[in-house]
């Protein structure tokens, strides 16, 4: 199952609600059939309009805004079958999460946690384990620095500009004379 969207709140009092979808066209929620609920129940979609980045759907099995309200923080999910084929070029962000990441010149980097796209391309979220703590990074996902993804070595490769500097790879006294 892939997850395609989530139900953010109720809209109005008649049993509509509000879908933050996951699809790169947001439509695309209710063109895979019935999506299934987290708690197990299928819903078949029927979108009323598209506002601020969020759909206001309607499903004949949610009657009032009570069943709305219940909806809340639910994910929706279709069969992967049910998706459309990708070019070869293409992934779905499902299929990321959990691969290892390096660079380019093989510093390990961390795992894929999430991905993110606040609107200036995607941005891969790394978890790396540190002193004692887990840390999260993140990381431009598109070339130049996206090299290579290996969905069967289970691994992705970006270019050794795309990580951030680290600490240990920084110099001791990087640090600019202060003058008074």
């Amino acid at each position: 199952m892939i997850i395609i969207g989530a139900v953010t709140s109720a809209h109005g009092v008649r049993g509509q609600f509000k879908v933050k979808p996951f699809t790169a066209e947001p439509e695309d929620v209710a063109a895979y059939g019935p999506v299934c609920l987290a708690d197990g129940r299928r819903l078949t979609l029927k979108i009323k309009a598209v506002a601020k980045n969020l759909l206001i759907c309607e499903a004949g099995e949610i009657k009032d805004r009570t069943a709305a309200e219940a909806l809340r923080g639910q994910t929706l999910s279709v069969d992967r079958d049910r998706l459309p084929q990708l070019a070869e070029d293409e992934h779905y962000h499902a299929d990321l999460i959990g691969l290892a990441v390096q660079r380019d010149d093989g510093k390990a980097l961390g795992q894929v946690v999430g991905l993110h796209n606040f609107g200036a391309g995607e941005i891969l979220e790394v978890e790396s384990p540190g002193a004692g703590k887990t840390q999260t990074e993140l990381y431009p996902f598109y070339p130049p620095f996206l090299v290579n993804v290996d969905l069967t070595a289970g691994q992705i490769i970006l270019a050794t500009g795309a990580a951030a500097s680290d600490a240990e790879d920084e110099p001791e006294n990087n640090k600019a004379a202060e003058h008074d």
